[in-house]
């Protein structure tokens, strides 16, 4: 029986002989002022409580994830960075806004 690995886009397996994985091409990681960041309030499938989206992010999860812990460092709370999109628990629409536009993020 031979192992099966899991890739990033989620095939396991694939019965198809000419199948050939897609690798993923890596982004490249815009300038702040190129950034056109989203800033959302969300409240579904989170049992009531309150999040701050940031969507939007283009660029790697390296840099990604260095924002995210900028913003969870500065508004003293915890938070997950994935997919292009950082979840900060809690309502803190306008401090992270402030955050990003003194980072010279676009944001709205």
């Amino acid at each position: 029986m031979s192992k099966n690995v899991k890739n990033s886009n989620g095939v396991v397996y694939s019965t198809n002989p000419d199948f050939v994985f897609e690798e993923e091409v890596p982004t490249e990681t815009l300038l702040p002022e190129k950034q056109n960041l989203k800033v959302l309030l969300d409240k579904k499938a989170r049992a009531g409580k309150k999040v701050t989206l940031v969507e939007g992010f283009v660029g790697d999860n390296e840099a990604l994830t260095e924002l995210a812990k900028l913003l969870k460092n500065k508004c003293g709370v915890g938070g997950s960075a994935k997919d292009g999109q950082i979840i900060i628990q809690g309502d803190f629409r306008e401090k992270i806004l402030e955050i990003l536009h003194k980072e010279k993020y676009k944001a709205k």
